[in-house]
């Protein structure tokens, strides 16, 4: 695809850590380990460091995303395909199955304020496709989160330029309540660098929701995105619908560790009554105090 020289250069980012997803709950993909310090904004080659947190490389464990060829416009329709390589640069064609998809590509502009999680179509030439409109200009990170059947699972990220009218916009301010559609969410629980529970609780005009629709096997999915480099991690609630134990609403869990301090932005996508919605949040991470230790008491008599 080629890069349009109206576009303005501008830097922002996010990136994330912990549990699991595109959304509230449980959308894609599985577990990605984050819980690293790296902070490469380049799009590795095969070799790179292997502590690189997850989204950042284009090739890694002998895949590589390969090219993403999409509209060169904002508000062109058209079609968005790539394909994953293997180490002797041969499409791959066998995947397997993630929260019942075989490979969730989640789509972000730099500055956060496009996201969206999706699953394109797979051809038998190994091709993936979908069809595409970007809503506006700019630089878009493509993260293709998959698990070839010969390999493990793996986040790969590539970088796209978007021609068209820009304008930068800023971070949205640190908040733990997201309202969308008549829905509020409210976070609870503090993203550390040591890791920790976090809780998404959903409410509709004030109401707690407890009738939540399963979403590709979950609750809810949650992606977490560090500003500044995109740093990517899909994370997966606690529990999921029909285990006997896991309640459809109002409470949605996840398990949280950020790869370092700095800011994130969280996007969590939830599916009501047919129709699946995503709050954000921005949020700040950070170290725990370590819990100081009593002096011992020699005030005793001998």
């Amino acid at each position: 695809m080629r890069t349009s020289t109206t576009l303005a250069t501008y830097a922002v980012g996010l990136v994330a850590v912990f549990g699991a997803a595109l959304g509230v709950g449980a959308v894609i993909g599985s577990p990605i380990d984050m819980s690293t310090t790296s902070h490469s904004t380049h799009e590795s080659m095969p070799g790179a460091d292997a502590a690189t947190p997850a989204g950042l490389e284009v090739s890694s464990g002998g895949y590589t995303l390969s090219d993403v060829t999409a509209p060169e416009r904002s508000g062109a329709a058209g079609t968005l395909s790539f394909r994953i390589l293997d180490s002797h640069n041969q499409p791959v064609v066998d995947f397997d199955t993630l929260h019942e998809k075989k490979l969730h590509l989640i789509v972000v502009r730099s500055d956060t304020t496009e996201f969206r999680h999706v699953h394109p179509v797979l051809a038998a030439d190994g091709t993936w496709s979908i069809d595409w409109t970007w809503p506006s200009a700019g630089t878009y990170r493509v993260f293709a989160d998959f698990d070839p059947t010969d390999g493990t699972q793996l986040t790969l990220g590539r970088n796209i330029d978007v021609a068209g009218e820009f304008t930068p916009a800023p971070l949205p301010p640190v908040s733990t309540t997201a309202s969308v559609d008549g829905y509020t969410v409210t976070l609870d629980g503090d993203l550390t660098t040591t890791g920790g529970p976090i809780t998404l609780n959903v409410a509709r005009d004030g109401v707690p929701v407890t009738d939540l629709d399963p979403y590709l096997g979950a609750y809810g999915h949650l992606v977490a995105l560090r500003t500044g480099d995109l740093a990517y991690l899909h994370v997966h609630p606690e529990g999921e619908p029909g285990d006997g134990v896991t309640a459809a609403g109002p409470d949605i869990s996840f398990h949280a560790q950020a790869p370092s301090e700095g800011t994130y932005r969280f996007f969590l996508d939830f599916q009501h009554g047919g129709v699946v919605r995503t709050a954000e949040f921005t949020v700040t991470a950070g170290t725990p105090a370590e819990t100081p230790v009593a002096p011992e008491n020699h005030t005793g008599g001998h």
